[in-house]
């Protein structure tokens, strides 16, 4: 990691909300852990005011654009000539001094641009190199999507710089790799880059693209017109741009007799981080989270913690926030959260929920009654997905999630929304469905 003058590093702070009370007996503690970073560059900096990133004042980044030009990308023709088109509007909104490369992918990854297993350094010549290379761009071939992200990794690896971002577009299914070999390729690839992936059209598979970018720790979301690729992989781009640390891991130290049940990132969108951790010194265990810029994610740990008397308390865990270094160190960056247990014989106390741990547990059910809901439509257990769905309506109505609740109304007529009563609708568009499913691990923050 590089060192950080103070004035382009954001500065970190953990908030912790919670209800500490528990009955005599009680063992399960919630909180939710809200980390947010600002004052360093904002996300969007780098087109509005380029003169911020001269060399030096922007961390060093590299990036990978991954270009499906398997053959299905030319039906119709339009899609490869929108894709082009976007990568060289991301090519656009890179900063002066970011190294930077361009993967057409098939059933194997080609470099192109600038080849020759390097990465080129963003200016106004390389810009225009880059784009004359696209032109060249055609569809034709399959799809193995592993390839692309282990040339992915080589290239961004060659750099010496402290952010590797991906950005990946496809527009079909993973057929000329076996799962496992995807699998293994994004657990070797899990901690050097984070990668942003999109599904283009409506032949793709959701569980797939979703699956790179959780593993990856970037975004996924599906852009069922390809006419709007350009404007969306512009936007992923500058978020790119706008972060300035890599590798930040939630690291949880907890006391003798107390256990972790699980850790999770409830905002913007639901991620099981539970099987992540990496164990960091006694009792205490890391839990990645990828980069950062101006922005601000909550998390949700449940910790059990043994059992008590009236009157007695704990601290029940303590978080703080680090970045690993290359001599093995890490560095902290100087922000922690207490999560407390205190044993009371107040009933009120004891059994109200903390509005926000209420809120996250409810998003979370939301995000796992849609997936449950398609499946089981999928599947033609009719009943089961009405059911699954309908308790989705109901929940995204109770939180506010106005979003969620319009994309699940293009799969579910909604007869009452507050109790959760649907039909399932004959005819759903594949779009509308993929777009529900894609995006069914976003979430709403609590009403402050």
């Amino acid at each position: 990691m590089a060192n950080f003058s103070k004035s382009n590093v954001p500065q970190f702070s953990v908030d912790v909300y919670q209800n500490e009370y528990l009955p005599e007996g009680g063992r399960e503690v919630n909180a939710i852990v809200t980390v947010t970073a600002t004052g360093g560059g904002t996300v969007g900096t780098a087109v509005s005011a380029p003169h911020l990133f001269t060399p030096g004042h922007g961390p060093s980044a590299a990036v990978a654009v991954m270009v499906d030009c398997s053959g299905s990308m030319d039906y119709p023709p339009t899609k490869m000539r929108n894709a082009r088109d976007a990568t060289a509007a991301a090519i656009d909104t890179l900063r002066d001094g970011v190294h930077f490369a361009v993967i057409g992918g098939t059933h194997v990854a080609k470099e192109v641009y600038p080849g020759g297993g390097r990465l080129a350094v963003a200016d106004a010549t390389t810009r225009e190199q880059a784009k004359q290379a696209l032109r060249k761009l055609a569809a034709g071939g399959g799809t193995a999507i592993g390839t692309w992200l282990r040339l992915a990794d080589r290239l961004l690896s060659s750099a010496d710089v402290s952010i590797r971002h991906g950005i990946l577009l496809t527009d079909g299914r993973n057929e000329h790799e076996a799962p496992e070999d995807l699998k293994r390729t994004l657990q070797e690839c899990a901690g050097r880059f984070t990668c942003d992936a999109r599904g283009v059209g409506t032949d793709w598979e959701v569980k797939e693209v979703t699956g790179i970018a959780s593993a990856l720790l970037g975004t996924a979301d599906i852009v069922a017109d390809p006419a709007a690729l350009a404007a969306d992989f512009t936007h992923m781009m500058e978020t790119a741009m706008g972060k300035e640390v890599a590798d930040v891991a939630l690291r949880v130290w907890t006391p003798v007799g107390t256990a972790i049940k699980f850790v999770k990132q409830v905002a913007p969108t639901v991620e099981e981080l539970t099987d992540r951790r990496t164990e960091a010194g006694p009792r205490a265990g890391d839990y990645p989270t990828g980069s950062w810029g101006d922005e601000s994610r909550d998390y949700h740990l449940c910790v059990e913690v043994p059992a008590a008397h009236i009157g007695q308390e704990m601290l029940a865990a303590r978080v703080s926030l680090v970045v690993p270094q290359p001599d093995g160190t890490v560095q902290n960056l100087g922000a922690q959260g207490l999560v407390r247990a205190v044993w009371t014989d107040d009933m009120a106390a004891s059994t109200s929920i903390n509005p926000q741990v209420a809120h996250y547990t409810g998003q979370a059910e939301l995000a796992q009654a849609i997936q449950q809901g398609l499946d089981l439509r999928k599947a033609g257990d009719f009943d089961g997905a009405t059911a699954k769905l309908g308790r989705a309506v109901q929940l995204a109505s109770a939180s506010g999630n106005a979003d969620t609740a319009k994309l699940l109304a293009k799969v579910v007529d909604v007869v009452d929304a507050a109790t959760g009563t649907v039909r399932l609708k004959a005819k759903v568009e594949d779009a509308d469905e993929m777009t529900l499913e894609t995006r069914s691990t976003k979430t709403v923050r609590v009403k402050k």
